[in-house]
């Protein structure tokens, strides 16, 4: 299995451009970089195999950790052999590859920038403020829980209806009676959903309700003829802090490399050949 899907892996890395030693390298790892093998004299070492595999960590999910590093040394041997050739046979002295070179570093540059001068500058504190802000200009959006009754024909539902006015079990004609096969089993319960979540006039229906009121004539949809009875109303939830931290550290994150660049941009002299670029005056 590792020798049929080499070649379509290695071409992968191949485009990942710069995978050695791009990831997980810090000056403290470097003092401990173990050499693992060397191909024509150049080292690869334990820092380049753990890039490759986290590079390459769905391919070698399925396999003990041995093979895995012996799949991800494999594809390094490759790498290197490959590259070693292609220098020998002075491939990357054109002006062509020595701009797209130019082009990769200045990606790497601009990784290595929000890594650590934006992204190694958040705290703690600056995810907390987020959090704060968040809370405090959210106001929770009300979510409600109904159940219904499903059936093909108005007659049906318009019988149902007058069965529950009458004093009928609600959950048990859902049971009994309701073509949702995903709600009737759990007497048309269709826990709780949010403004919006269901089609229109189902949604309609349901803002229109109190809680323990049911519909007095049918509600029509593109699925059938419907027999809704909200049974709660309430605000969500607002989500704990460690439950949206991440996602508030990217917000971060996002924000505080935009403010970056905006005073980058004050400061760098920037000429442009309008006649060049073709814009129209």
């Amino acid at each position: 299995m590792i020798k049929a899907s080499r070649i379509a892996v290695l071409a992968a890395l191949l485009a990942s451009a710069a995978v050695i030693g791009s990831a997980g390298w810090t000056p403290a790892a470097a003092a401990e970089d173990k050499k693992i093998a060397t191909v024509d004299g150049k080292p690869i070492t334990e820092s380049d195999l753990a890039a490759v595999m986290a590079e390459m960590s769905q391919q070698f999910a399925q396999l003990p950790e041995p093979a895995r590093r012996r799949a991800a040394l494999d594809r390094l041997i490759d790498i290197q052999i490959l590259a070693g050739q292609a220098d020998k046979d002075g491939l990357g002295a054109s002006d062509e590859f020595k701009k797209r070179l130019e082009n990769l570093r200045q990606r790497l540059l601009i990784n290595e920038f929000v890594k650590i001068k934006v992204d190694g500058s958040v705290t703690d504190a600056d995810v907390k403020a987020a959090y704060d802000k968040y809370v405090g200009g959210t106001t929770p959006p009300e979510e409600t829980r109904a159940r219904h009754i499903l059936v093909k024909t108005k007659e049906e539902a318009d019988a149902i209806i007058a069965d529950i006015a009458k004093g009928g079990d609600f959950a048990k004609i859902a049971a009994d009676k309701s073509q949702d096969p995903g709600s009737a089993k759990e007497g048309g319960d269709l826990g709780y959903f949010g403004a919006g979540e269901m089609v229109a006039e189902f949604d309609k229906a349901v803002q229109e309700l109190k809680p323990g009121e049911f519909t007095k004539t049918p509600v029509q949809t593109q699925f059938g003829f419907h027999v809704i009875r909200v049974e709660d109303k309430r605000k969500q939830k607002v989500p704990s802090l460690d439950e949206v931290k991440d996602q508030l550290r990217q917000q971060v994150v996002q924000e505080k490399f935009s403010e970056a660049l905006t005073q980058l941009k004050k400061t760098a002299k920037v000429e442009i050949d309008e006649t060049a670029l073709g814009a129209k005056k």
